[in-house]
């Protein structure tokens, strides 16, 4: 008997997981978004695939929006809840935007937050 548990420091999501509607790139770029524009704001996430651990919430996290595959760090989200589906062996939860990322930072942060060998 086994299981798979992924430990997470990242919430890697869609638009259609939850990702939030109110970040749009092109539109942050013409005019920066700060944390301060989302500070009363609760987010929700859904449907991310297996069980994902992460410190006992609140706890801070990098945010990444997947687009297709590629990913896009906005910077930092406080996690709120996690909840886990063990029949679907998916996760959800609640989030909160505590810190972005400048248009300029995005380009280079990938650099410095990825693992590589």
């Amino acid at each position: 008997m086994g299981s798979f548990i992924e430990m997470n420091d990242t919430l890697q999501i869609t638009r259609e997981q939850g990702f939030p509607k109110e970040l749009d790139l092109n539109k942050h770029k013409e005019k920066p978004y700060s944390a301060d524009d989302f500070k009363d704001k609760v987010f929700s996430f859904h449907s991310k695939k297996d069980i994902r651990v992460y410190q006992q919430p609140p706890v801070r996290c990098f945010l990444v929006e997947n687009i297709n595959g590629e990913w896009l760090y906005w910077r930092q989200v406080f996690i709120l809840s996690v909840e886990h589906d063990y029949v679907r062996k998916t996760t959800l939860g609640t989030y909160k935007i505590v810190r972005l990322f400048a248009p300029d930072e995005m380009k280079i942060a990938k650099n410095f937050i990825e693992y590589r060998e």
